[in-house]
């Protein structure tokens, strides 16, 4: 009788409701929202030595404000703060984003305190990284933020990014909220920041830029943001068609692929600046003109170039694994710089053809643009910074507008 009267039980529960007991009542004019954290701008992070560390006051208890350029837009952000090659503890005690005005003058409207965890101050150990809360903010595509660090204790091994471009400014003390920031000390280098995120629609993406220093942009204006990644962000920013797409530059100046330069090489820190970013659709390799220009003998070439292509090859299979689509830049001409010997050429020579024989997604093809007419292995006598090497400004504007956008579509 009982199990009967259950039953009747049953039967009336779901004629009543529609569901199943235990099943979750869904009104129907709810729907998810179709929403998810892409990243809008992001740096490598590697040691930062000695000679680019804010020798003269240094960031324990001082306050820095750092200068980004973002490349998307939202409502809603994150933060994403480094200690990463620290060995000792990093304590940020009050952290605030505002829009920039004439650096490092701040909209002071604008201004709006970071929370961890619904708390002011956060604690990294060595070795951690770690994101704020999600905080209400008016983000414009490509703007200026400046992100207003007021340090605790802080390792003195630094972790951030030498090359930033941008010039940062540090204060003795708590000055958090000052809105202009007189009598600041500069350093052009960035510390503990590492990323930032949006909330967006699922039709918003990013393009990850993996790359050396010229993806970091040594050549280009200091405070100008206009390495070859920000061109093409404003170019995708300004079409209607990939305007959700943002760009991630994650350069490291003097990165190799496989071993040596300078920072993790692309491979040890593949995981974390490629796979770790919110939001990624495509990743743009131009990496491995600082393994070859390292090799010392011509009878190494063969073994340095099998290495690089099979660095490659590991890093397209892990970014398919993912659904991210990998396309290959060609290594820039380089004849009469520094690195130029007989034995190197040959071997940019077989690495660049391999780039170009299908085993990437798409070709970026930055040798052919860059290239003398007169003589191929030479790069573009006004598009250098000097060094026949790296591209000055107007090399980088050339290579962020020959890229195809198509490639993004």
């Amino acid at each position: 009788m009982k199990r009967y009267l259950k039953y009747a039980l049953f039967l009336l529960f779901v004629l009543i409701t529609g569901c199943k007991p235990n099943q979750t009542l869904v009104k129907s004019s709810e729907k998810p929202v179709a929403a998810n954290w892409v990243g809008s701008w992001a740096c490598a992070q590697m040691l930062v030595e000695p000679h680019n560390m804010p020798l003269a006051l240094g960031l324990t208890q001082n306050t820095i404000r750092q200068i980004i350029k973002v490349s998307i837009g939202g409502e809603h952000i994150r933060l994403r703060f480094s200690n990463l090659f620290s060995d000792q503890v990093t304590v940020l005690k009050k952290v605030s984003v505002a829009n920039a005005l004439e650096a490092p003058a701040i909209d002071k409207t604008t201004q709006k305190n970071l929370s961890f965890n619904g708390n002011q101050e956060i604690t990294l150990n060595p070795g951690e990284e770690a994101f704020s809360d999600e905080v209400n903010f008016q983000l414009k595509s490509g703007q200026l933020l400046a992100i207003t660090i007021y340090y605790g204790a802080a390792s003195e091994k630094t972790s951030g990014h030498p090359g930033s471009r941008t010039t940062s400014y540090i204060l003795q003390g708590d000055h958090l909220n000052d809105e202009v920031f007189s009598g600041a000390i500069k350093t052009d280098h960035w510390y503990s920041i590492m990323g930032l995120d949006v909330l967006a629609s699922k039709k918003t993406s990013n393009v990850i830029c993996l790359g050396n220093s010229i993806t970091d942009g040594r050549g280009s204006g200091t405070n100008k943001q206009n390495r070859w990644t920000d061109i093409l962000a404003a170019r995708l920013a300004a079409d209607k068609t990939t305007q959700n797409i943002g760009v991630l530059n994650l350069g490291i100046g003097g990165n190799c692929v496989v071993k040596g330069g300078l920072g993790p090489t692309a491979l040890e820190r593949f995981d974390r600046d490629v796979l770790s970013q919110a939001g990624a659709k495509w990743l743009v390799i131009l990496e491995g003109i600082n393994d070859i220009g390292g090799i010392k003998r011509a009878e190494d070439a063969p073994a340095k170039v099998q290495e690089i292509i099979e660095a490659y090859k590991i890093m397209i299979d892990k970014a398919h694994s993912k659904g991210i689509k990998v396309y290959g830049c060609t290594i820039l001409p380089f004849q009469k710089s520094f690195y130029d010997a007989p034995f190197k050429q040959e071997a940019r020579d077989i690495v660049n053809a391999w780039i170009r024989n299908n085993n990437f997604d798409a070709v970026i093809d930055f040798d052919k643009e860059m290239a003398s007419k007169e003589d191929s292995k030479t790069i573009l006598a006004n598009m250098h910074d000097g060094d026949f090497l790296h591209p000055n400004e107007l090399g980088y504007q050339r290579m962020g507008e020959v890229i195809d956008l198509n490639l993004f579509k």
